[in-house]
């Protein structure tokens, strides 16, 4: 599954918005992150295209099950890496946009690794 990160970070999104709103529209990932709605528009044609999206007639955007994997890793990514971050002393803010960029460069066997180290050592 090659996925670029991007379409990573959109899916997170939309998963990170669900989990706060009752229905999730572009105009709520357009506002959460700071894009232009058409931007976003593009983004949500080719996620659906690639079916990690379904969009109601209503502009109701959810997650398939391949959607919902791989938003569900890069957030348990971004959580843990942040949280280990911060730990170590890193400011919250700071912790969370490392965590952003780091998500989605390392690989399985060094992700997997930090959270071995990280659960074996709290």
């Amino acid at each position: 599954m090659h996925i670029n990160e991007s379409a990573e970070n959109y899916l997170e999104t939309i998963l990170r918005l669900s989990k706060t709103l009752p229905v999730v529209r572009s105009v709520d990932i357009a506002n959460e992150l700071n894009f232009k709605k058409s931007s976003v528009s593009v983004a949500m044609k080719n996620l659906r295209e690639n079916y990690y999206i379904t969009v109601t007639e209503a502009g109701f955007i959810y997650l398939t099950d391949a959607g919902k994997e791989i938003a569900e890793m890069i957030y348990e990514r971004h959580d843990i890496i942040s949280n280990w971050l911060e730990s170590i002393g890193v400011s919250k803010e700071t912790a969370s946009e490392d965590a952003c960029k780091m998500e989605h460069v390392l690989s399985s066997e060094s992700f997997t690794a930090i959270k071995k180290y990280i659960h074996a050592n709290q």
